[in-house]
């Protein structure tokens, strides 16, 4: 009988995309769905840099490019990396891939054996478990719920660590819980890091822009950091690029090395066109980064005041990304005559067939007492969601 490799049939569907797309059938039907479940700017691409990608055009940008990146980008990533980070990259310490994504896939694929483990907190950003498994690698969950603010402790950390420990994922700004790291947490992380040497860090900084508390911290600043860490990062969320497909990891040589051999094997150099203008993105004006990053902050606060509104709910207060992670376990249990709520992916349907409002369940994120929101979308859009959840879930008895 034919069927799909065992490689496939370990992987599970992004239930990110899945809730979309059972959203978009619903607006077909003709539904007024708000969608909170996609993690996507809602803003366009700033007009400077759409300029560059025509210029780019006009120019005849329409070839292959080489597969770690067009030299001129990899530079400007460079530059970006010191003046805004303080950390010092040569361009052959740069590798640009298509989406941040893949850069985190190369990373894996190129670093993990087969059975080796990857620390991954939990919640975590649903791919990576999946990524890991891909590699033939064992994913670790550390489980970091609501009442630590949803990071972990040095302490569960070395706990964690065994001789098969290959990796330890960190997203800060994080996806799915808007929670970020401080220096001092990323200090106390580092230390348990350093006492295992074969051990390195993903530190995914996607979100990095996208931060009400100040200036972003890398793990790869902390002293001793910088040759363990493989940094992705990349345009889509802080430039509202996320279909340009421009992302770049920063790590040691030999690292960026093994991922240049393994996309030189499987999509080569990113679309030519795009990284024209993620060049214009990192060198021209940074405005459109700010204003875009007070928008999401007003978005937070907005989210934040109507969903304490909402009996039921227990709510944190992001510090980064757009995204809001409430529990919503103590709607377990109960009905409204014929939807009977009992994990996270019931009340997330419940409140798309019932309130009409796309989200996403917590159990997939691997934390099954919460459930995902995104803000990036109009501020009437959240009034409007909120108010839909708050008649829904008012109807659970």
């Amino acid at each position: 009988m034919a069927q799909l490799s065992d490689r496939l049939n370990r992987l599970a569907p992004s239930a990110t995309l899945a809730m979309s797309q059972k959203s978009a059938e619903m607006k077909a039907q003709g539904i007024d769905v708000i969608n909170m479940s996609v993690g996507e700017p809602d803003f366009n691409t700033p007009d400077h840099i759409k300029a560059a990608a025509k210029k780019a055009i006009d120019d005849n940008y329409s070839r292959y490019s080489p597969v770690p990146g067009y030299m001129d980008l990899r530079e400007a990533i460079v530059a970006k990396l010191k003046r805004e980070n303080d950390l010092d990259y040569s361009v052959s310490e740069v590798l640009v891939s298509n989406g941040a994504k893949q850069s985190v896939c190369n990373a894996v694929m190129a670093l993990v054996n087969d059975g080796e483990e990857v620390i991954i907190p939990a919640p975590y950003w649903v791919s990576y478990p999946q990524m890991v498994k891909l590699a033939g690698g064992n994913p670790v969950i550390i489980e970091a719920g609501f009442d630590q603010n949803f990071k972990i402790t040095p302490e569960q950390l070395e706990a964690a660590i065994t001789p098969k420990t290959r990796m330890l994922i960190l997203c800060s700004p994080s996806n799915p819980t808007g929670s970020v790291y401080s220096r001092e947490e990323l200090e106390g992380l580092a230390e348990v890091i350093k006492r295992h040497d074969d051990v390195f860090v993903l530190a995914d900084e996607i979100y990095e822009h996208i931060n009400y508390i100040g200036r972003h911290n890398s793990i790869a600043h902390v002293p001793g950091m910088k040759e363990r860490t493989i940094l992705v990062n990349g345009v889509s969320k802080a430039y509202a690029m996320t279909g340009w497909r421009i992302g770049y990891i920063a790590a040691p040589e030999w690292i960026v090395k093994g991922c240049n051999k393994l996309q030189g094997q499987y999509t080569s150099g990113p679309c030519s066109v795009s990284q024209k203008a993620a060049v214009e993105a990192y060198v021209g004006a940074q405005d459109c980064v700010e204003e875009m990053r007070k928008a999401f902050e007003r978005r937070r606060d907005l989210i934040v005041s109507l969903a304490k509104e909402i009996p039921g709910l227990e709510v944190n207060v992001p510090e980064g990304a757009f995204y809001l992670f409430p529990k919503c376990s103590s709607f377990f249990g109960k009905s409204d005559g014929t939807h009977t709520i009992n994990s996270s992916t019931d009340f997330a349907l419940y409140l798309l067939e019932v309130g009409h409002v796309a989200t996403v369940a917590g159990d997939a994120f691997g934390d099954p007492d919460c459930f995902r929101m995104s803000y990036a979308t109009s501020d009437d859009n959240i009034r409007e969601a909120m108010a839909r959840i708050k008649s829904a879930v008012g109807k659970l008895k």
